[in-house]
C-alpha cells in the first residue's frame, strides 16, 4: 500500500491477543520467566475475563482465561507465537530457562538476518521469541 492509502493510523498500538486454561498461572508465569508487568486484571474468582500485560521496552499482550462469553471463543487456549525485539536477550534466557521455560530453539546467532536470540514456550505451550532483530521496519 502506498502511504496515502494506508490504514494504519497515526499512534497504533499492536496487541497481540492469548487465550489460557489458567490465566492467572499464565500472568504470573509471564512476569516471573520474561519480566511482564500486569497493568490491568479483570477477574470474576479464578476466571481472567481480560488482562494487559506490559513489555518494559514498550508494547503490550492480552489475555484472558477461557468462558463461555469470550471474544475468541473459536481460538484454542494455549495457541499462539509472539516475538519480542530486545536488547540483553542473554540474560532473559536465562531468567526464562530458570522460570521453568521449555527452551524449544537454544540461544544462537541467526546469519541471515544479524539476530540473538532464543525460542520458548511458557506451560500452556505458547511460544515465546526473543531477539534482537527489529525487522526491516525497524531500522
Amino acid at each position: 500500500m502506498s502511504e496515502t492509502t494506508s490504514p494504519v493510523q497515526t499512534g497504533t498500538v499492536l496487541w497481540p491477543t492469548l487465550v489460557y486454561r489458567d490465566a492467572k498461572a499464565a500472568i504470573a508465569f509471564l512476569e516471573q520467566a520474561f519480566g511482564f508487568e500486569t497493568t490491568a486484571c479483570y477477574a470474576e474468582g479464578d476466571t481472567v475475563a481480560h488482562a494487559e500485560l506490559a513489555w518494559p521496552g514498550g508494547g503490550a499482550i492480552m489475555l484472558g482465561g477461557v468462558r463461555e462469553d469470550m471474544a475468541l471463543d473459536c481460538q484454542p487456549p494455549g495457541v499462539g507465537s509472539v516475538y519480542i525485539a530486545l536488547d540483553g536477550v542473554e540474560a532473559l534466557y536465562e531468567r526464562a530457562k530458570a522460570a521453568g521455560a521449555t527452551i524449544t530453539r537454544e540461544l544462537r546467532d541467526e546469519t541471515d538476518y544479524e539476530s540473538r536470540g532464543f525460542v520458548c514456550r511458557d506451560p500452556e505451550g505458547v511460544y515465546w521469541s526473543f531477539g534482537t532483530y527489529r525487522g526491516a521496519a525497524g531500522e
